[in-house]
């Protein structure tokens, strides 16, 4: 495989890249225990973009792992894991924001993964429209048989992670998540490794 990006994420920070189709994102989480917000969207048509209800419908599971494809709202493939040494990652809590930083933990904020998504996506000409119910990976929301949900404190282990195949070309957004506020990232916000590779 060539390498054709590799590069450190400090903790809180966000990433943005074009994926060409056929090429593999890798996301190491270095330290263990750091929850990853993730969204992709059709990089020639933006607007068809990751959609959560599909991805789930379609697979008959609200998690993803191995061999899940995220589908676009259209129900077009945009990737598929196609390695992961976790097994199951969230669908379902969204990410993380100043306002509901307020609302869930009574504390004012100045970064979320909301403030990453907007910042990374106006470097490619979108707004805040573009962010949408997105992937959680290295975190889990466990969901019991009442419905109810919360994030799981558990510990990974150093270098786990997940490589994604680009179905199209893919623009590809991440926040590696600030929340110090509950258990998805052990409390403390570490930095994680982005890889693009080419076989």
């Amino acid at each position: 495989m060539q390498i054709l990006h590799d590069e450190i994420v400090l903790a809180k920070k966000p990433w943005s890249g074009v994926i060409k189709a056929g090429d593999t994102l890798v996301i190491t989480d270095l330290e263990g225990q750091q929850a990853v917000d993730f969204l992709c969207y059709d990089a020639h048509n933006p607007a068809d973009r990751y959609s959560a209800t599909n991805t789930v419908k379609v697979q008959g599971n609200v998690y993803v792992g191995l061999n899940s494809v995220l589908y676009s709202d259209s129900g077009t493939a945009l990737m598929t894991v196609v390695e992961d040494t976790i097994g199951r990652h969230d669908t379902v809590y969204g990410c993380c924001s100043n306002p509901n930083n307020l609302l869930r933990y009574g504390v004012e904020t100045s970064e979320s993964c909301y403030s990453n998504f907007a910042g990374a996506l106006a470097e490619h000409g979108l707004g805040e429209d573009a962010i949408v119910a997105n992937v959680n990976w290295f975190m889990s929301v466990p969901i019991l048989a009442d419905g109810s949900a919360g994030v799981a404190q558990s510990e990974l282990k150093p270098n786990s992670h997940v490589s994604l195949r680009a179905e199209r070309d893919v623009l590809a957004v991440l926040s590696n998540c600030p929340q110090m506020h509950n258990p998805c990232n052990g409390f403390n916000p570490s930095p994680i490794k982005v890889t693009v590779l080419r076989a």
